[in-house]
């Protein structure tokens, strides 16, 4: 009984990971840019120590969060500052620490200090891995492949400025995880960040676009009622093993 109650426990805890994740998707239906995670089905794991060599326990290879790059809705806005990454094209940001990582958010800003960054505060990195400062008193415009040109007002018959090229990576052959700020980073870098390189597609944006996310809301509802039969189902098995085993105890005792 022991052993039918640690099988079914082992396949609520494995489902559970797929759980989080759906909701995590869920509630960034409507975020800019946002992307799913590719959770992993559980698959048979052999348990080690004492007992017969045929127990295998259903576990999740990983817990990593994944990026599924599917592309989301565009959405034209008109604005020249707002960006939508084509292809899998990412853009890079500077992280809280410094940092250099990826994002697909492209809802860009200039910021009081004069700095071009995203709609959530991260610093638009260059190419040369620094920020880009955009001069007072103009507007910019940024071109497919990242050139950032710059347009001083009533200046007549200069033409714009070349101030920064945008850090564009296509990520096509790069598997990318979810940082813990929402950022994304090559597998396996451990939370440092850390440019990437880039593949064979060429990486550009469109302007006075953004991209919505990704995640289709019926077919992650319709996932997550899955799992959650599963897991009646699961606890139901648990209490149906618990009552056999007091039944049993039972009849021991009248014997």
């Amino acid at each position: 009984m022991d052993k039918l109650i640690f099988t079914a426990l082992g396949s609520t805890m494995a489902n559970s990971v797929q759980r989080v994740m759906l909701t995590n998707d869920l509630a960034n239906v409507s975020t800019t840019g946002f992307k799913r995670a590719m959770a992993d089905r559980p698959v048979p794991g052999k348990v080690d120590g004492p007992g017969f060599p045929t127990r295998f326990q259903p576990v999740v290879s990983t817990q990593d969060d994944i990026i599924n790059l599917r592309a989301g809705t565009p959405v034209q806005t008109g604005n020249p500052l707002d960006v939508s990454m084509n292809d899998k094209t990412v853009l890079g940001v500077q992280s809280d620490d410094g940092a250099i990582a990826f994002t697909r958010r492209g809802d860009l800003r200039i910021s009081e200090q004069g700095f071009l960054e995203t709609a959530n505060g991260y610093l638009v990195a260059t190419e040369e891995g620094g920020p880009l400062t955009v001069p007072v008193g103009g507007a910019i415009s940024i071109t497919p492949d990242g050139t950032v040109f710059f347009e001083a007002n009533q200046a007549v018959g200069v033409p714009p400025q070349a101030i920064g090229q945008l850090l564009l990576r296509d990520a096509s052959t790069t598997t990318l995880q979810r940082r813990r700020d929402g950022l994304f980073e090559e597998y396996g870098a451990g939370g440092l960040g850390g440019d990437i390189a880039t593949g064979p597609e060429i990486a550009s944006l469109t302007t006075g676009a953004l991209e919505g996310s990704n995640v289709n809301p019926v077919e992650v509802l319709v996932t997550l009622m899955d799992y959650y039969r599963s897991f009646e189902t699961q606890m139901k098995v648990i209490k149906s093993a618990e009552d056999l085993d007091k039944d049993g105890t039972r009849l021991m005792r009248a014997s």
